[in-house]
């Protein structure tokens, strides 16, 4: 389960006060308490991919790269798919090589010995004609609950690039698509979640929305 909401920085300093009392920060985060998670999203020739994500098609799925600070020291390659308002997540590394000739738009040698989700991309390199389209950026505090697999994060400082083929550079040319002060907040669980985190997060006052980060940061990078 994948719940977001829109929040200010007065709500998300008052709900994080609440809940960093019952929940640990992820251990990933560096000294700062949080980490900048950096994708790099795919789309075909048709963009079936954002409109699909306009639409609340489902089921619906979409690739991206992903890394942490800026660093290619882990590359994740993965495919997040949508279906009845769940949301399921595949996920294979990637070498500093194979990420380098995705990025350029090149698939792999389907003769090296691939993952299956790596083929998965690859087959539709070749038949959707897919490609890098929008990078996404943004800060996360992140906050873990074992019981229910709960994952409650605030990402901040959220922004997109078009500058595909520098994906892996230390700092990349961006822009911002949020108004200033507001951020987002997502909630995941898998088998339930606690009735003192939800109570905590006052999750019956804030308004849920179906908020799609890649969503907006295509809809003001796309040519027109």
């Amino acid at each position: 389960h994948e719940l977001k909401y829109l929040i200010s920085q007065a709500q998300l300093s008052l709900l994080e006060s609440r809940i960093k009392t019952m929940m640990s920060l992820d251990s990933h985060v560096g000294s700062k308490g949080l980490y900048t998670i950096r994708s790099l999203y795919f789309d075909d020739y048709n963009n079936h991919c954002y409109f699909d994500n306009l639409n609340g098609t489902s089921p619906r799925e979409k690739f991206r790269i992903r890394i942490y600070n800026g660093s290619s020291d882990r590359i994740s390659l993965e495919c997040k798919r949508k279906e009845a308002g769940k949301t399921l997540k595949s996920s294979s590394v990637l070498s500093l090589e194979q990420a380098q000739l995705i990025i350029a738009g090149n698939a792999l040698d389907f003769q090296d010995a691939l993952t299956s989700l790596q083929r998965k991309l690859c087959l539709q390199m070749h038949s959707c004609m897919l490609r890098p389209v929008v990078i996404v950026e943004y800060d996360r505090v992140p906050y873990i609950y074992k019981n229910g697999n709960v994952r409650v994060t605030f990402d901040t400082n959220i922004s997109a690039s078009v500058q595909t083929k520098d994906f892996l550079s230390e700092k990349i040319a961006k822009r911002p698509i949020m108004p200033p002060g507001q951020h987002l907040m997502e909630v995941k669980f898998d088998e339930y979640l606690p009735d003192f985190i939800y109570r905590s997060l006052n999750l019956g006052q804030l308004q849920q929305t179906s908020f799609s980060k890649y969503g907006l940061c295509r809809k003001y990078t796309m040519i027109r």
